[in-house]
């Protein structure tokens, strides 16, 4: 006999509820929808298996049997009748449908002038896509379309060959860059920005008044000058916009940034939280500011990879 190592694929939910408990039975299949559970034809609700789909089985099961009914959360290796590769083309195509009414209604929304734009219809948007992304398992074709048009109806209007030429000219390469003492999340994820994307050699000083650096940049200052906070953007918000970068993954951290350093739940990004934390108690540790700055990019460069 073959005994196959390491953790099965696939968690398999089957259950059963008295005819009594309707509504109960209507509940557990509202959950197991937003979970994005998958019903087998034979019986049963499959998912990958990961810490965070069995922790959602395990208690969906122990409210079915609050309910008086019966449920058993298996880890499945494999499925004789169903091999791998068919089932995680039918997550896939299951967020199909999902993918596709966000493209519907965001078409309406891109073809309309930015002032008619409803901000409030953009934001139930992006809600539903952080939803549908959650439980995109296996990287639907569709999520980058949605991603991208996303981006297109919530880019405000500008003028875009200002920020290009910005961007292109040598006047932001090979500079100093100035940015307050002890560096907090926007500004070291601004200052791994810089150097990534707009000024691969620069270099950063540290102080609170621009006037004692002219030759610096200043950014996230409080003071006209530079970059920093505008409208209800962050500083890496602002950098990004006025740079024109337009990276999906650059766009994704800005959200968490945003959410983070404001704390306004605009994009309703929790990740930002944890960084911040971190940030905080590095600084409690007596780092440099430089130390500080430089741990806080290496941490920002790390989730820029995560994305992958």
């Amino acid at each position: 006999m073959t005994v196959t190592q390491g953790t099965p694929p696939w968690l398999l939910l089957v259950f059963s509820l008295p005819s009594s408990r309707a509504s109960q039975r209507v509940e557990v299949w509202r959950k197991l929808q937003r979970y994005g559970a998958l019903a087998l034809r034979s019986s049963g609700y499959v998912l990958p298996n990961t810490p965070a789909t069995q922790e959602k089985l395990e208690w969906l099961a122990t409210a079915i049997r609050n309910y008086r009914g019966q449920a058993s959360v298996v880890q499945v290796q494999a499925f004789d009748d169903l091999p791998d590769k068919r089932l995680r083309q039918l997550f896939v195509e299951a967020r199909s449908p999902d993918y596709e009414r966000l493209l519907r209604e965001l078409r309406k929304i891109v073809a309309l002038s930015h002032s008619r734009r409803p901000a409030g219809r953009l934001s139930r948007l992006r809600r539903r896509f952080q939803e549908v992304e959650a439980i995109d398992f296996f990287a639907s074709p569709l999520h980058g379309r949605v991603e991208t048009l996303l981006a297109r109806a919530e880019e405000p209007e500008s003028i875009r060959g200002d920020r290009k030429s910005k961007g292109k000219s040598g006047d932001y390469h090979n500079r100093a860059w100035l940015t307050r003492p002890r560096p907090g999340i926007d500004r070291v994820s601004s200052a791994w920005l810089i150097r990534r994307f707009i000024d691969p050699k620069a270099r950063f000083v540290f102080g609170n008044d621009p006037g004692a650096h002219p030759e610096a940049i200043p950014f996230d200052m409080f003071h006209p000058q530079g970059f920093g906070h505008r409208g209800e953007d962050c500083t890496f918000e602002t950098l990004r916009k006025e740079f024109a970068i337009r990276d999906a993954r650059v766009r994704w951290i800005a959200q968490i940034i945003h959410d983070a350093d404001l704390g306004d739940e605009k994009f309703g990004r929790v990740e930002g939280l944890g960084l911040d934390q971190v940030l905080n108690g590095w600084a409690r540790q007596d780092l440099t500011d430089d130390e500080l700055l430089r741990r806080g990019m290496e941490l920002i460069e790390g989730i820029y990879h995560a994305r992958e």
